[in-house]
């Protein structure tokens, strides 16, 4: 049972660096920077499309890496 919630987290992990690197940065270099300030006082606008998939799925491997973490744990003890 200890192996295979292990594997299960390790997996998980990969997952979800791969998420993270696929996701596009908050800034866009100089027009980044530039509109920061603006994006700031007048918020910015939800991501749409695949950003807010990767956004969600990033989300639930994260939920689901502490969840396995926890089972880890309390499995190995």
């Amino acid at each position: 049972m200890g192996s295979v919630v292990n594997f299960l987290l390790v997996l998980d992990a990969i997952i979800m660096i791969i998420l993270v690197l696929l996701q596009s940065g908050k800034s866009a270099g100089l027009s980044g920077a530039i509109s920061g300030g603006a994006e700031q006082l007048f918020g910015k606008q939800k991501a749409r499309g695949i950003d807010l998939v990767l956004h969600r799925s990033t989300v639930v491997a994260g939920v689901l890496f502490f969840v396995l973490a926890f089972l880890s744990a309390y499995v190995l003890q």
